[in-house]
């Protein structure tokens, strides 16, 4: 495979009529490079519509319900990385990153967990838009080493793919106007960010801050409120997401 096969796909995103087409032309390149898996993804937002969505792609099955049921986003080094890069990135590079972080022992079950679906390594591309981070193209499965000639190639035809979809589902007017999050936060709103990123409840986050439980709700609340977020694990992911938690 050599970076004409991308070329083509660039060409061929803008003349395919239908999302099916799209997907096909996808899989194609995929295939011939040896990727297991890909997809195209909208970036976590409070717009319920747009919220957790792979465009397109194949994914192994009954990952994603296992790796939300055992709460992995909120540890997850691929998706931490998200909120510090500003340009495309390989699955052990970001692993390399966070080798001294506190949760390791929970990153290395969740990179066992991956490894055990096919997912052992890959690539990761951010698609940015006029409110920051709003999607990635994310390609992994058996090790495969990229040049930095094919690494641009496929970033730009992440990022093509990517707007090419929106239009045909007729939601990039949506996604260009979301919600732009402000990450400010008092001291006392991030001291209890950082422990409840920790697990702690409201009880123990009280009892560690000196101050009620209800109080310890109304700051979370005010930190959802702020984030646009659905819950308290929302709450974690999108902390990772903006670079407050590390």
């Amino acid at each position: 495979m050599n970076v004409h096969s991308i070329l083509q796909l660039l060409v061929l995103i803008s003349e395919t009529k239908t999302q099916a087409d799209l997907t096909a032309e996808l899989e194609t390149l995929m295939s011939g490079y040896g990727f297991d898996y890909h997809g195209v993804w909208i970036h976590d937002r409070s717009d319920k519509r747009l919220t957790n969505m792979m465009m397109v792609g194949r994914w192994p099955e009954g990952w994603r319900k296992h790796y939300k049921t055992k709460n992995y986003a909120s540890i997850d080094p691929l998706r931490r990385m998200l909120a510090r890069a500003q340009r495309p990135y390989r699955w052990r590079d970001a692993i390399q990153t966070f080798r001294d972080d506190p949760y390791r022992k929970r990153m290395m079950r969740l990179l066992q967990d991956a490894s055990k679906v096919g997912l052992i390594d890959g690539y990761v591309f951010p698609i940015y838009g006029k409110t920051g981070l709003i999607g990635q193209f994310n390609i992994g499965g058996r090790p495969i080493d990229l040049s930095p000639v094919e690494m641009s190639l496929l970033d730009a035809a992440g990022r093509k793919m990517f707007w090419r979809l929106l239009e045909m589902q007729g939601i990039a007017a949506d996604l260009e106007t979301s919600v732009v999050i402000d990450p400010e936060l008092t001291r006392r709103q991030m001291e209890v960010l950082k422990l409840l990123a920790e697990g702690m409840t409201s009880n123990e986050i009280a009892r560690e801050l000196q101050i009620s439980s209800h109080t310890v709700d109304w700051y979370i609340n005010v930190i959802q409120e702020k984030f646009h977020a659905r819950n308290r694990q929302h709450v974690i992911a999108t902390a990772f997401r903006l670079g407050l938690m590390t």
